[in-house]
């Protein structure tokens, strides 16, 4: 009698190398039919690496794959596709300026003389969003709707190619906590039709929630496979890290000193409409304090950092740092007067991609005396600067400080920027999401690091979407929702829901009654 095999994937001691790196060191992963299986580990343990193998963008140097009890050869992408294995990357592969449906039948178009079908092709998309509760519009142009909505596509992307395996690269590292929710419910729902679910996270609150199997791997290697209603985030932070972790901020209640930053009814255009995407914004960040904005995405956060770092020009008001009126000066300029800035996009405004890590480590310092003399770099000097920050920041990456930036992993790419914003010693550190895309490890130690800063009488703006950051770490929280401050809460005295409300737009303060 022919029983069905017990797993549709399974991995077998895969090995895969690249320069001055083991990424995956013998590892076995088994994922059964119609189950959610994550995948955890720290930033560089190897999770990507393996998923990439799995879909055809690397070759191992060892080990095999077999679906559904066979052994079976994964070249290139198409492969996988053929297998019915699909994949949405962590950075999203979508073509902006075409619209949800084109990109959706992208490399998969049904043709019938030579021609397009695409109204067969919508009918088929049309129906596939019903039957999944995607409610995605068609027409839309990428630029123009949500990262959460951009998810959506890349899953119907691989629902469109008839996948049975599907791989979530880190997917809710750039969602809403109600996006979060909704994908949770997607992902069960796909379960439930029969899929089986690769999913990579470091967010345990997650894994807990959705997740039915988890796999763990650290620094290359397999420590083990546990079912998730028999294991805790403790167990798992330990399996993950190698140590217990902190999972709550430690720190002592603020000092408020006085004001470093203060920001006068600043207002900043809008790229997409003629509305301004912030209006009349005051705020002031003392010394000695974490001062958080929190909000959903795209209530006008990118805008107000931009245009307080100098990306973007303010079309009104004023901003005032250690006493220097700010609000025209060039980005060198804020930089001088005491601004250092962990952006929201490392890769657009953070790194420079194919610099190495070096180099990367001194862009905002290279003409110090220290690094240069009579307009030369003395490159001994920004090695020893980047030894000194690639050990106390931990950053780990396959060639040290001649790493190009690229090649690093994004969780080792965000270490970098912190450790070259921190370690300038400004009075103000504008920190933007510092821990989008980390593990808990990395998060502990970073938030350990904000701490520090503040207790050394530093003032932290922290932008942030995580609520569980926003909650464990300022001192003061502002909630923005389209463009404005709606309210101003005492993090001890406030709770999640109330948060939410405000964030959604269904409460708001009356300041000037307040004030």
């Amino acid at each position: 009698m022919d029983t069905a095999p017990e797993y549709v994937i399974e991995m077998l001691h895969i090995t895969k190398e690249f320069p001055g790196i083991k990424a995956n060191d013998d590892i076995t992963l088994q994922l059964k039919k119609g189950e959610i299986h994550a995948l955890l580990g720290e930033n560089g343990a190897g999770k990507s690496t393996l998923m990439s193998v799995l879909f055809g963008l690397y070759q191992p140097e060892e080990g095999i794959i077999k679906k559904d009890g066979k052994e079976v050869k994964i070249n290139d992408p198409n492969d996988a596709t053929a297998l019915h294995i699909g994949m949405v990357h962590q950075h999203f592969k979508l073509i902006d300026v075409f619209t949800v449906l084109d990109n959706i039948i992208l490399g998969a178009e049904d043709t019938k003389f030579g021609f397009l079908e695409k109204k067969t092709a919508r009918k088929k998309v049309q129906e596939l969003s019903d039957r999944y509760g995607l409610k995605v519009d068609l027409d839309a142009k990428i630029e123009d709707i949500t990262v959460g909505m951009q998810q959506r596509v890349e899953i119907l992307k691989m629902l469109y190619r008839d996948n049975e395996i599907l791989i979530f690269d880190e997917p809710t590292a750039v969602l809403t906590p109600q996006e979060i929710e909704e994908l949770m419910q997607i992902m069960r729902g796909l379960t439930k039709e029969g899929k089986s679910i690769l999913f990579i996270s470091h967010k345990l609150n997650e894994i807990m929630e959705v997740s039915d199997r988890v796999t763990v791997l650290r620094k290359g290697k397999y420590i083990g496979t546990v079912n998730t209603a028999d294991t805790t985030k403790e167990e798992l932070s330990r399996m993950m890290v190698g140590r217990p972790v902190q999972l709550v901020v430690d720190k002592t209640p603020a000092k408020p000193g006085e004001p470093v930053l203060e920001i006068e009814d600043l207002s900043v255009p809008s790229q997409l409409h003629k509305n301004d995407a912030v209006r009349h914004v005051s705020l002031t960040a003392r010394r000695g304090e974490i001062v958080c904005i929190a909000g959903i995405d795209g209530n006008g956060q990118s805008e107000f950092v931009h245009a307080l770092t100098g990306l973007e020009k303010a079309s009104g008001g004023r901003i005032t740092l250690c006493g220097k009126d700010i609000t025209h000066a060039s980005i060198r300029r804020r930089s001088l007067a005491g601004m250092s800035h962990i952006p929201e996009d490392r890769h657009k405004h953070g790194l420079v991609l194919d610099y190495t890590l070096e180099q990367n480590l001194v862009l905002q310092r290279y003409y110090e005396p220290q690094f240069q003399h009579n307009g030369f770099i003395r490159f001994d000097e920004v090695r020893k600067y980047a030894e000194k920050l690639i050990d106390e920041y931990d950053i780990r990456s396959g060639q040290g400080p001649v790493t190009i930036a690229r090649s690093m992993s994004g969780g080792n790419q965000q270490k970098a920027i912190v450790a070259r914003e921190i370690d300038r010693e400004l009075p103000l550190i504008v920190a933007v999401q510092p821990t989008r895309g980390l593990d808990v490890g990395a998060i502990e130690f970073i938030h350990g690091q904000l701490v520090h800063e503040r207790d050394e009488g530093k003032a932290v703006l922290l932008v942030s979407l995580e609520l569980d950051e926003v909650m464990n770490l300022s001192d003061r929280i502002l909630v923005m929702y389209e463009g404005e401050i709606v309210g101003e809460f005492d993090p001890k005295k406030v709770s999640v829901e109330e948060l939410g409300l405000y964030m959604a737009g269904a409460k708001r303060q009356n300041t000037e009654a307040e004030k």
